[in-house]
Parts: C-alpha cells; structure tokens; sequence
C-alpha cells in the first residue's frame, strides 16, 4: 500500500487525493518537536492557574465556568461524550480516513496542545484500519465539526463503534483487538479533537476529487458526442480563446482540438458543410467547460489552504505560552469551496445532456431518431435521455448554496454559521448523478459514430471507443437499457475511461 507522509503546512493536493483513495498516511518526524512543545506551554499554562477558555473553563456559552484542577480530566471527556451527538447515516470509511490525516496535519502544526500519544493514536489507528464510525449529519460548520469530530474523538477514547475491515465492533473491543489503550485525555486535548473544519474540508475534498474526473471524462464525452454529430473543430481553435483570455477556456479548446486530431469523420464534412454553426453544447465547450476548469482550480486552492491549516481553537502559542482564542474554526471557506464545486458539478452534467438531447434529436444531429437504425419499432435513446434530464434537474435542485444559510446555535453564542459540512455533503451524490450522465452520453455518443463507420474518429477517441465497445456492444435493436447505462457509468465513475485515453488533459493541480 502507498503510504504518504503527511508535511504539516505543505502538503500538496495530490496527497490528499491518494489519501482518499487509499493510502496510508504518517506524520513527518520533524513534526514532533513542535507538537511537543505545544503540549509543554498547555502544562505551564494549567499550572499558572488563571482560567483559560479551553483549558480549565467550560465550553461556549459555559464559557464563564471555572474548573477545578483535578477535573480537567473529566471535563476533556465530558466535552467529547456530550458533543458526540450525530445522527444520520454513518459517513463513507474514505472520508473518515481523510478527515483523521486532516486533523494529524492539523495537530502537527503544533499549535493545538495535545500531547504526543493523541496523536500517535491517529496515526496508529489509520495505521491499523480503524475507522471511527461518524454520522453524517450535525454539524453546522461553525464552531468546527463538532459532532462529527466528536465522533472521531469518542472512538480514541473507546467509546462508540469502530470500523475494522468488513466488521463493525465496540471503540473499546477495536482498540483492545489492534493492541491500542484507549485515550485519557488532558488539558486542552477533548476540545482539540473536536474543534476544527476536517469533517467539512475531507468531504469537500471528496467532492473536487470527484469532480476532476468528472471534468476530464466530459472532455471526451463531449469530443465524441461532437464527432457523433459530424460538428466542428473550429471553435476550438486556439486564436478564439487567446482574445478572451481565460486560462480554462484556452486548455479546454486545446484539449478539445487535441481530441479530435487526425479524425477522418472530421475530415470528411471540412469543406462544403451547409452548416453554418454547430449548437452552444458543442461550440461552446471551452467556454462553459473552461470557467467549470477555473472554478474547480479556484475551489481546490481554497481547499488545498485549509488542509494545511490549524482550524481548532484556542490556539497555543509556545514561544510565549499563550492560548488566543479566535474563530479559525469557522468553516466559511469550506463553504464557499463547496458550493463552487456545486456549481461545477451542475455544469458537467447540464451540457452534458444537452448534448444528449441533440443527438437523439434527427433535426439537430442529422442521425437516425433516437440513435437507432429501425426507430419506430425500437425506441432506442429515447428514456435514457429522459433519465439525464431527470439526474440534472436534481443536481440543479441539490447547488443551491448552503453558504448563504446561517441559524444561530448554541445560545446565540454561535450566532453566525457557515453551513459548510452539508455543503460539502452533497457533493458526492451530486457526482454520481453527473457519473450516469456521462455515461449515457458515452453511449449515445458512441452509437453515434457507429453510424460514421467504416470512417473512424481521432487516435484519443477511438480509444475511448474501443473502451466501452469492450464493455457494451453496440444497439441494434432495443434490449434491456439498464444494465449498459450501469457499465458506461463505472467507466466514468472509476475514471478508467479518462485513463484509456492517450491525451494530457487539463486538471485541478
């Protein structure tokens, strides 16, 4: 397995992305000195004695309450048990990985106070396969993930359920079994765990992922729906993007132009088509693709920033002893990043169909009704068209930005909410509608060109060709759709069909 080891404060986004998909992450071992000396300026700040939110006060609107000594301990425990309230179904192992190798980098900043063995304790539990359970809903991305950290937090403690392998076991039993003690929390320490945007940003970051091959896939379905419908390469040509300007326009067209060189269904309507101008969803692919590019670039680079950041609170500042309390756990970038990707996501999928509508449509693609060769007696494309049109009207319904949605909570203390872990939440399922979208358009499209034979597209696209041809033969009469709409659709999800093809395309970063 790949292991990646976490730099705190400089760990790219591809880190993060191997991460999500699988590999193991461990602490830089430069990193310890500075957790050790944040967790030495908590010691020295309890044995002063002047209260200290966090650290021997109560939490939020109990801010005022001054704790005793020998309760520190209790009170670090009580914060997690209590804060531990989440509900909904339990969040993807994935995410949870991610949201843990989020707090490690977190914590290696040295500026939450935590001692060395909590977290040693992260770093062994990802180690060993143990995945907190977490509910996925609660949090209102304020005062940080509070449940959904709370969660994590509950489970190194051995409190809750932990997720080993394909079985679902007691925190307490987990840790016995991976021969791990659980927690005794210190000063500072419940609230560091619990505190902090990694819930919100791990499923963000799941949400970009997801969207780059998304984005790259629809280059291809939209290169192979354009050589379907027998349109030009001219706008994409490099000169139109140069006077506008915009980075993502300029690499979408080139990518486009890319695609389709060397086609001879493009060769064979060069010169002498009627046609004066293809449709918007084939000639303004750089346009709306490219701004979907800088806005997923522009959403990663926000995201990319706070996965190296400290977002709990207080903040321990060793070099002086001192605990700042601010709000670096409000989620608002998060926020916004998600709802980026929202928007993005829609994108994807709204040109997509379109360009499904326009090649089952015989007017506008000049190919048989609803790509079949006998219609009439079969039906052809006709519903899965429909099911597009279905999936992006949802996805249209789900971009609404949370980000501008606040509701005060814990006694208006916290009066001002970024909204950012249901944000986040949706993206995914956003993703796997945009993923069957794509998918019936690599299928039309792919029926499409059938009709062109014995001329053949472009070296990239008869790769992507070929790819599904090895999955899904091509329609001759109707038979039962389901089943190629779910092949088509875990090429595209897997990313496998971006992979097949022997072009650079453009990406996040």
């Amino acid at each position: 397995m790949t292991k990646i080891v976490i730099t705190p404060g400089a760990t790219p986004l591809a880190d993060w992305r191997a991460i999500y998909e699988g590999a193991n992450a461990s602490l830089d071992d430069g990193a310890w000195d500075a957790i050790d000396a944040s967790a030495a300026a908590v010691a020295r700040i309890v044995a002063k004695g002047a209260p200290v939110y966090g650290i021997n006060t109560g939490f939020g609107k109990l801010a005022s309450v001054r704790i005793a000594a020998d309760e520190l301990s209790t009170l670090q425990r009580n914060i997690v048990l209590s804060h531990a309230a989440g509900t909904g179904a339990p969040s993807p192992a994935k995410i949870v990985r991610l949201m843990m190798a989020l707090k490690l980098a977190s914590f290696g900043m040295g500026a939450s106070g935590v001692k060395r063995e909590t977290v040693a304790m992260l770093e062994a539990m990802l180690a060993k396969g143990l995945t907190p359970v977490v509910p996925s809903q609660g949090s209102v991305g304020a005062s940080g993930d509070l449940a959904p950290l709370s969660h994590m937090a509950a489970a190194m403690i051995g409190v809750g359920q932990i997720e080993v392998g394909d079985k679902t076991l007691p925190a307490a039993d987990a840790l016995a079994e991976a021969g791990l003690a659980p927690l005794d929390l210190g000063p500072k320490e419940g609230l560091a765990l619990l505190n902090g945007t990694q819930f919100s940003a791990a499923n963000a970051l799941a949400g970009l992922f997801r969207a780059e091959t998304l984005f790259r896939s629809g280059l291809i379905t939209g290169a192979l729906s354009t050589e379907a419908a027998k349109g030009s390469d001219a706008p994409f040509d490099a000169r139109i993007h140069a006077l506008r300007g915009h980075a993502g326009q300029r690499e979408v067209g080139d990518a486009l132009r890319g695609l389709m060189a060397g086609s001879a269904i493009r060769a064979s309507h060069a010169i002498d088509d009627p046609r004066v101008q293809d449709p918007y969803c084939l000639r303004c692919q750089p346009q709306v693709m490219g701004a979907v590019l800088d806005l997923l670039r522009q959403a990663g680079t926000t995201l990319g920033i706070e996965a190296n950041g400290v977002s709990d609170n207080p903040l321990i500042f060793a070099d002086t002893d001192e605990a700042l309390s601010g709000g670096n756990f409000h989620a608002e970038p998060v926020a916004f990043a998600a709802d980026m990707i929202a928007m993005a996501l829609c994108e994807i999928g709204s040109i997509s169909e379109r360009r499904i509508a326009m090649l089952v449509d015989p007017a506008l693609s000049g190919l048989p009704a609803f790509l079949t060769p006998r219609p009439g007696l079969n039906s052809g494309f006709m519903i899965p068209q429909v099911t597009a049109a279905a999936l992006v009207s949802e996805n249209k319904q789900r971009a609404y930005p949370a980000s501008v949605d606040s509701i005060p909570t814990s006694a208006n203390q916290e009066d001002h909410v970024s909204m950012a872990a249901h944000g986040a939440r949706r993206l995914l399922d956003m993703a796997d509608n945009v993923s069957a979208v794509l998918g019936i358009e690599l299928l039309a499209a792919c029926q499409g060109i059938d009709f062109h034979a014995p001329l053949q597209s472009s070296e990239a696209l008869e790769a992507a060709h070929k790819h599904l041809r090895a999955e899904v033969p091509t329609l001759e009469d109707d038979r039962h759709f389901h089943p190629d709409m779910e092949a088509a659709t875990a090429l595209i999800r897997s990313g496998s069909l971006v992979a097949a093809v022997p072009a650079g395309l453009p990406g996040v970063g």
